[in-house]
């Protein structure tokens, strides 16, 4: 190649580089320190002069870390737990006093498994559970557990058998499944504390909840019984909603009319005793016309309340008088008083007492 041919760069004749004939280049910066490498190994005491400057280089490079945004640094002092680390630029003893175990903190780890299990009621449930966790303590999750995802699952396994089996079928597939989500993830956590394993359980979930497919069909028809049951139950119940208030409506009735029939029938006995008490105490002042006053009276309303027959003729003139009407006396044919029915005025209580004066 001619020195001045296109791409060669910009040399002289000489193939030496014209100065700020270049641009910078990162081959030629490596081709230069490998030249001032080279030099340092040449001569007494250049190897060992290069061996110091790569040992002090490497000790520079390990004296700090960087813990990302969503991990936790562990330190090791000489394989020893020193300390942790929180995210951020962080400088350390060199390699290999100091190293640094970095664990994802925030990530959320997940297991999942299908297990058939025998319930409280002796009958065989398939479930199928995700457990989803987190490093609470980065310190223990790296020495309390060698594999932390085997030693989850396994727990998770346990707790959820301690659960199904201490509950019914019955229970399980109802709504109160729930409950034993939360009973499973309780124990779960209280486990993965037993082991020190520096994990947090955020969440457990049962998927496919069902009997084996071998009695599905008499577990379906369990089902729809159950839910006619419901049904009618909710039919009665509106029935009932229905027809209570009414009765209680008609109770109240019945109790309001008993309070003022007791109160009439009180209030009624009271005037009677009044009453009975000034007659006593007008009889004892004159008992012959408070007898024949009671004795008036009693006739009055005897003869008020019943038919008459009126005759003043001897027996050719008889008047029939309805009751609650009294007679007026007329003159007959022979000149002897005779009495005829007239109508009572509304209101009058004296019509016996008109009828009694007609009398011969």
């Amino acid at each position: 190649m001619a020195w001045n041919e296109p791409g060669g760069g910009q040399r002289d004749p000489w193939n030496r580089q014209r100065p700020g004939g270049s641009k910078f280049s990162p081959e030629q910066v490596l081709k230069n320190l490998g030249s001032h490498l080279g030099r340092l190994g040449r001569g007494p005491g250049g190897i060992l002069t290069a061996v110091v400057v790569l040992v002090v280089v490497g000790l520079l490079m390990s004296s700090y870390t960087i813990i990302g945004a969503r991990q936790v640094g562990v330190v090791l002092r000489f394989g020893e737990y020193a300390r942790t680390l929180a995210p951020g630029f962080h400088l350390k003893l060199p390699q290999p006093i100091e190293a640094v175990d970095k664990v994802e903190a925030t990530r959320i780890r997940s297991v999942n498994d299908r297990v058939s299990m025998l319930t409280r009621d002796e009958n065989i449930i398939t479930i199928d559970f995700t457990v989803q966790y987190q490093v609470d303590d980065a310190r223990k999750y790296l020495f309390s557990v060698s594999d932390p995802d085997s030693s989850v699952s396994a727990a998770a396994e346990a707790a959820v058998r301690s659960v199904i089996g201490g509950s019914d079928m019955d229970q399980i597939l109802s709504a109160a499944g729930a409950n034993l989500v939360s009973e499973a993830q309780q124990a779960l956590q209280k486990t993965l504390d037993s082991y020190d394993s520096g994990l947090r359980v955020t969440e457990v979930s049962f998927q496919n909840v069902a009997p084996p497919a071998e009695v599905k069909d008499a577990f379906d028809d369990v089902n729809n019984a159950r839910e006619d049951k419901q049904s009618i139950e909710n039919a009665a119940l509106a029935y009932a909603n229905k027809v209570v208030p009414v009765a209680r409506g008609d109770a109240a009735r019945i109790a309001a009319e008993a309070e003022g029939y007791k109160a009439e029938r009180v209030a009624r006995a009271q005037g009677d005793t009044a009453r009975f008490d000034l007659l006593l105490k007008e009889y004892k002042a004159a008992p012959a016309v408070t007898r024949k006053r009671l004795w008036l009276e009693t006739m009055e309303q005897v003869m008020a309340d019943n038919p008459k027959v009126i005759d003043g003729s001897g027996g050719r003139n008889i008047i029939n008088l309805p009751a609650g009407q009294h007679t007026r006396a007329v003159p007959d044919a022979g000149g002897k008083a005779a009495a005829v029915a007239a109508p009572a005025p509304a209101g009058s209580g004296s019509d016996a007492a008109a009828g009694k004066g007609s009398q011969p």
